[in-house]
């Protein structure tokens, strides 16, 4: 068994501290837009568009800002609205923690769709190239949740269970590594062999990412402690489960829209 001792602070100026959380968000960031521009010229070739590769630069813009966004309003509707209702003031204090994932989806979404309006692009294309470098951030963005010890798994007897001193002393799930694994590693190589196969269908990837990720997700929500505010809900299900069982239906929506509109 493994005891979690592991410090959330990488340094520690006195005046300012840098974070092993903050550090995922933003070499997630630079490693999926280097990445992004990759496929941008791969896939560019098979359907002659005419994307400009330095557009890429401001839809990243676009999408940090929706990023932040998105996700701190998913965090209060979907997992706290009742506290940030009678504290207001507590809502712009992301620094404290408190973002969801799926508010963060659905605010880049929206922010792709505005970019993809106002410069004439189609949403698929920009959608799918975010589609396949988003696996980078959540990878790393588990990897530093593993490291603050949040998010923590239910309790275990295998041998690979970790001990969260902060939380109590029995050995629990990694479950923040299971999502590393499951939603960064293979839902990335799902994706990126698919992405750079000769054939590829526009908005392929953004419907297989909303399905993938609902699946795998939902897998690694057995292994993982519901938040504590909101416990399962009907007694039955996580929150996590139920918006990622919504992201499923919303692909298969998309999927079948895509094959409709090609025959």
């Amino acid at each position: 068994m493994y005891t979690h001792n592991l410090n959330p602070v990488l340094l520690d100026f006195g005046f300012i501290s840098i974070k092993w959380y903050s550090l995922a968000y933003i070499f997630g960031i630079i490693l999926g837009w280097w990445f992004g521009k990759k496929i941008i010229v791969h896939i560019s070739k098979s359907f002659d568009s005419k994307f400009n590769i330095k557009e890429f630069d401001d839809l990243i813009t676009y999408i940090i800002i929706s990023l932040i966004i998105g996700g701190r309003l998913g965090y209060i509707v979907f997992y706290n609205f009742g506290y940030y209702f009678s504290n207001p003031l507590e809502i712009v204090k992301i620094w404290e923690g408190g973002m969801s994932f799926h508010g963060a989806l659905i605010g880049i979404i929206f922010g792709t769709y505005l970019f993809s309006l106002k410069r004439n692009i189609p949403t698929f294309f920009a959608l799918d190239v975010i589609a396949c470098v988003s696996p980078i951030g959540i990878f790393l963005g588990r990897i530093a949740n593993f490291i603050n010890g949040e998010l923590i798994g239910k309790a275990t007897t295998l041998t690979w269970g970790v001990i969260f001193p902060s939380v109590d002393m029995l050995p629990r799930h990694p479950s923040q590594l299971y999502e590393a694994l499951l939603e960064g590693v293979l839902l990335f190589l799902i994706l990126n062999i698919l992405i750079f196969k000769k054939k590829y269908r526009l908005g392929t990837c953004s419907y297989l990412f909303l399905i993938c990720y609902g699946v795998l997700r939902i897998i690694a929500e057995f292994f993982r402690e519901p938040d504590v505010q909101i416990g399962y809900l009907f007694n039955l299900f996580s929150m996590g489960t139920i918006l990622s069982f919504l992201m499923i239906v919303s692909g298969l929506i998309i999927m079948g829209i895509l094959k409709k509109n090609e025959n």
